[in-house]
């Protein structure tokens, strides 16, 4: 994720922000804690470097994609559009108007969702895909373990600069079939193939309609921390074990996994939330199924073990595959 090893992060973060060891261990739990473990200590370490004004990375003109990292600010990014998306209005509950838009840009070293809000949202008109987009003041996110790019007012994004262009736009990515046993923390496009040894519950959870943060409950209101008090929408997570043999892996599915996993639409998933009952029958119908899915391995800090978030789901699994699978590795 980042240019230079983490120990030589935390090095500069002891000198600079003159924090004792034990004062920085404590930092990175509250901030992993503060986002309910769904950051790695890396990703923690590079956001604490953020709010202390500690500057990681030296200006070298445009990032590549491939050294975003969520908590990073004031990006300046070279990029070509590959999918644009239509710009949706919202209102929040007090009444206030929104707008956001999105689109998704690449370059030769990965791909990342650009995310424009309110004025922002303007540029979606003269924007086509395969334009070329030098975007700069953006700031990263990670959500649902993708990494996205916010524009707000104070962003700037510039479409076909002069002189500037990305002639090559890494489209495939490649995955690693790897063995559960042998995972290591921050690995990233990694394919798992096991079988489902035990199913948790559905977690429900209120987000913005807007931009499908989770929101905040204040007495009897619920509150975004971008467009204030606003009427919740429903998102979801699935977690279950995945054992392959040599291990087993807590494996997270986001809403989209969760609902190719149970081959359910939303409607029929948000039925649970009110019947959770009802969930009994499917828990047990998943139980010994294989499975592959492709995504990324994260620590989970406040229970010191490795989980695996998962980015693609595949249940149609073909025995020939695995089989060919099996003879390559021996």
């Amino acid at each position: 994720m980042l240019k230079i090893p983490l120990n030589e992060v935390k090095e500069r973060l002891l000198k600079e922000a003159r924090l004792t060891p034990a004062g920085l261990e404590d930092k990175i739990k509250d901030k992993i804690n503060e986002l309910a473990g769904l950051v790695s200590e890396e990703g923690a370490v590079y956001i604490i470097a953020n709010e202390l004004g500690i500057q990681l990375l030296e200006p070298e003109g445009p990032l590549k994609i491939k050294h975003l990292a969520g908590g990073m600010r004031n990006i300046d990014l070279l990029a070509k559009v590959t999918r644009k998306f239509d710009v949706r209005e919202f209102q929040g509950k007090d009444g206030s108007p929104g707008k956001v838009g999105s689109f998704i840009v690449g370059d030769e070293t990965g791909t990342c969702k650009i995310v424009l809000w309110h004025k922002m949202t303007e540029v979606m008109g003269s924007l086509k895909e395969e334009d070329t987009v030098r975007i700069k003041s953006g700031y990263a996110r990670e959500n649902n373990g993708y990494l996205e790019v916010h524009l707000n007012d104070k962003s700037i994004i510039t479409i076909n600069p002069a002189g500037e262009t990305v002639t090559e736009v890494k489209k495939n990515l490649s995955f690693e079939r790897k063995k559960i046993e042998s995972l290591k923390e921050n690995e990233q496009n990694v394919e798992l193939f096991g079988t489902v040894t035990q199913v948790f519950d559905p977690r429900f959870f209120p987000v913005c309609p807007a931009c499908n943060k989770k929101v905040n409950k204040v007495e009897t209101d619920f509150i975004c921390n971008e467009h204030q008090k606003v009427e919740p929408a429903y998102s979801y997570v699935l977690n279950i074990v995945l054992d392959d043999g040599t291990s087993n892996i807590r494996a997270v599915l986001w809403r989209s996994q969760m609902e190719k996993l149970l081959k359910k639409s939303d409607a029929e998933i948000a039925l649970f939330r009110e019947q959770p009952e009802a969930f009994g029958e499917i828990k047990n119908a998943l139980l010994g199924e294989q499975i592959k899915m492709v995504g990324k391995v994260n620590k989970n800090a406040m229970f010191d073990r490795l989980e695996f978030f998962a980015q693609l789901v595949y249940t149609d699994v073909k025995p020939e595959e695995e089989i060919s699978h099996l003879e390559n590795a021996v």
